[in-house]
């Protein structure tokens, strides 16, 4: 199982201080946060993207890029590329790129974004967000696994015999996860091809993420790739700790009550009662997470959103040691208890070279077969 960072990189803020960064200073926040994720141990470090105030990540790749030539183990990802939005081609390009600087440790989260006003922006219309997230992506796997393209469809100018560059490192493109809050559709995507789905489960109840995730899973099964418990999820959370929990309710309940997301609205008591967000100490952190595997089975990634409501980086490092030193370590151990041998590891791109090798020797195998076959039958007669 993998554990992880997310940011949204708003710049907001610190209702303490008073002090609100430059877009400078969260960007070189952000650079700091991922690798002090490298540091205490965690697996991956994923970022938003967002093309308008009060938030910094417009080009998710080129921060990627950057972390990659700092880091050596992390995988890099993103929390959502905007399917509908961003160009295929470009996606295409942009991350085939990054899985080279990389050396294969990145992966990607689609999804349609939470911002109506960026759809224009893109000349896109968000009265067709599904639709453009179904084209967008059915022409992103074209471009990621045959060489030369020729296509048409709705929402962009046709393609003929157009080959995006570079390849995808090893023939194999980065692992896809569809995120979604609320829309079946995207979990019905997910499904069809059978890749991860991604559930925020950030501003909504336990009951809504666990209809989500079980939506997904029925489906997975339903399009033959595997038993509904071999679906590939991840879970989206955010937590405050301090060594003591009262101290942590006490810390973060200014950030919470300014907080542009979730402030000047239900109380911090009552968001943490029906949401996921946990503000507490450690070993609280840890026994509310265990419990996602109630309501949503067995498990691949688990990243936390730390570094958001003007939180100043000194105490988004700190979250990232506790987290490193106490937390996680528990959970790896807790999560592998009792987990059947029959749910699949977090996908990496060695584990998806490895499994396209071994059907490319299986499809070598069978050909073979079949031509001895025909041989014998030849020569009989």
């Amino acid at each position: 199982m993998q554990f992880g960072i997310f940011t949204v990189g708003d710049v907001t803020t610190d209702p303490t201080t008073g002090h609100t960064p430059s877009e400078n200073e969260r960007i070189k926040a952000t650079l700091a946060i991922a690798q002090k994720v490298e540091e205490v141990g965690l697996d991956v470090f994923a970022t938003g993207e967002h093309h308008n105030p009060p938030f910094v990540p417009s080009s998710p790749t080129t921060l990627l890029g950057y972390i990659a030539a700092k880091t050596e183990k992390i995988i890099l990802s993103t929390a959502t590329t905007l399917i509908t939005t961003n160009d295929p081609v470009k996606i295409a390009e942009d991350f085939a790129m990054l899985q080279h600087i990389a050396d294969g440790r990145v992966d990607i989260t689609l999804g349609r974004g939470n911002t109506g006003p960026v759809y224009p922006w893109f000349g896109k219309d968000i009265r067709q967000g599904i639709p453009l997230a179904l084209e967008n992506y059915a022409l992103l796997r074209r471009l990621w696994r045959e060489e030369s393209v020729d296509w048409s469809g709705e929402f962009r100018t046709p393609l003929q015999g157009f080959q995006s560059t570079p390849r995808p490192l090893d023939d194999v493109p980065p692992f896809v996860w569809h995120g979604s809050i609320r829309s079946p559709e995207i979990a019905e995507q997910a499904a069809f091809y059978g890749d991860g789905f991604f559930a925020n489960h950030i501003f909504w109840p336990a009951s809504h993420t666990q209809k989500m995730v079980g939506f997904y899973r029925q489906r997975f099964e339903h399009y033959g790739h595997g038993t509904a418990e071999q679906a590939i999820v991840g879970l989206g959370g955010q937590v405050f700790m301090r060594k003591n929990s009262q101290d942590a309710v006490n810390d973060f309940r200014p950030y919470f009550n300014n907080a542009p997301v979730y402030g000047h609205g239900p109380s911090l008591e009552e968001f943490t009662e029906q949401t996921p967000l946990t503000v507490g100490s450690p070993q609280q952190v840890i026994d509310r997470t265990l419990a996602f595997r109630d309501y949503v089975g067995d498990y691949q990634r688990q990243l936390f959103l730390m570094d958001h409501a003007g939180l100043p980086l000194k105490t988004v490092l700190e979250q990232l040691d506790l987290l490193g030193e106490e937390v996680v370590p528990v959970l790896r151990k807790e999560f592998a208890k009792n987990r059947p041998a029959s749910v699949p590891d977090a996908p990496t791109h060695e584990s998806l070279k490895a499994a396209a090798a071994a059907a490319a020797s299986v499809s070598t195998a069978a050909e073979r077969a079949e031509i001895n076959t025909s041989a014998t039958a030849t020569k009989e007669a």
